[in-house]
């Protein structure tokens, strides 16, 4: 919601005023010059909060209107500048503070990129304390988003979708987003802890659709320029259902460092729908851009959010930091699911991030059965993965 800053306001006052964290109202509105100076006219953000609209009946007042909504009649003011609240007529329209009491995603539904870009873009529209960016491409060119939602500290980033067919760990996600911006702005607790006390002590760095192209290919098929090259690369099927790679064929979780020419031997040899490592790692736009980002970032945790089996990933060849058993056994037990130290299986995210960073890296494989897994295990996953994201935040 946007207001218009008046003579004498604060941001402290419309933090006040709107119930809303402090902290919140400053991140929301990082482009200001002085946040202590307010100018006459400049516009603020308040999150939380969208703008409505109500017409005015006889007999109604600002006090009047205010009581019933329960709202501070200084909401009114700030939102109605340019009425007069001592000549309010039967019909006039005006404006009233919504505060945004409930879900906006929902997420249990077929779930590709052009559905995650609606649902972050309206998450950014009523949290713009939420900072976006555009960290890379797609083969076919979708924006790779990143959300930073925090201050400084830890560096947590959460990953989904490195595989198309595992599309349903983007929307499980995404709702976890929305109902940490909820807490936020609610004052609420997540399992037991405070949401404000997640955001100042971690930042989030969430990439909720790390393989866009090969999502839309499962749930809507190839695009017509590609579809006879798709057919071909699917063993000349037109069933996509079981497709893991990206747009080019290449499995996006084969393509890094970490012992990749000890797994190539053993895997495909040419393009496919899965297991294919590419010709050399890190030979895609998507894998460039999420070793470039842990390189820059220097994440502090990272978690690789894939479908199934209800486990948790979480060595690598004796490099892993203490921590991770700690953390582990603490997902485990948040999430009922089993903690796995060790697999025979190399070059994934989590495992070149541990090599080249020694910090705690995991694949957590939600849900079980065979991918893709039906949205009928949707609220069943998200209340086993609700504690373990917020564990991964404190």
């Amino acid at each position: 919601m946007e207001i218009r800053v008046r003579s004498g306001d604060t941001l402290w006052h419309y933090s006040q005023l709107f119930h809303i964290p402090f902290i919140l109202i400053l991140d929301s509105n990082a482009n200001l010059a002085n946040p202590n100076a307010l100018q006459v006219g400049q516009t603020i953000q308040i999150p939380g909060y969208l703008t409505g609209t109500y017409t005015i009946r006889p007999g109604d007042t600002f006090w009047k209107i205010a009581q019933d909504r329960s709202v501070n009649v200084d909401a009114l003011l700030i939102l109605n500048q340019d009425i007069n609240p001592n000549e309010l007529t039967a019909g006039q329209q005006i404006n009233i503070p919504v505060r945004v009491m409930s879900r906006v995603i929902d997420g249990n539904e077929p779930y590709d990129f052009q559905k995650m870009s609606r649902d972050m873009n309206r998450l950014m529209a009523i949290y713009p304390f939420i900072k976006r960016r555009e960290a890379g491409k797609s083969v076919l060119g979708n924006p790779l988003h990143e959300m930073q939602i925090g201050r400084k500290g830890r560096k947590v980033q959460i990953n989904a979708s490195f595989h198309a067919n595992e599309w349903i760990t983007t929307p499980i996600f995404m709702r976890f987003l929305n109902d940490y911006m909820l807490a936020l702005t609610s004052g609420l607790t997540i399992k037991g802890i405070p949401a404000l006390t997640m955001y100042t002590e971690s930042r989030l760095y969430a990439i909720p659709m790390v393989n866009p192209d090969g999502v839309n290919l499962v749930l809507n098929g190839p695009p017509p320029e590609r579809e006879a090259e798709l057919v071909r690369l699917n063993r000349d099927s037109r069933d996509f259902s079981g497709w893991k790679a990206n747009i080019r064929g290449v499995d996006l979780n084969k393509q890094f460092p970490a012992k990749w020419e000890f797994e190539k031997e053993r895997k495909p040899k040419e393009p496919g729908p899965r297991d294919f490592p590419g010709y050399t790692p890190l030979s895609e736009p998507e894998t460039k851009t999420m070793a470039g980002l842990a390189r820059t970032e220097k994440y502090d945790r990272l978690l690789a959010l894939h479908t199934q089996g209800q486990e948790i990933y979480w060595g690598y060849e004796g490099l892993e930091p203490p921590e991770s058993k700690k953390l582990a056994k603490d997902f485990a037990r948040l999430s009922g699911y089993e903690a796995v130290r060790y697999i025979d299986n190399y070059t994934g995210y989590k495992d070149w991030f541990i090599q080249d960073f020694r910090k705690p890296g995991f694949t957590i494989e939600l849900g079980k059965g065979q991918n893709p897994l039906p949205l009928s295990q949707f609220e069943e996953i998200y209340s086993h993965m609700l504690g373990l994201f917020v564990r991964s935040l404190i």
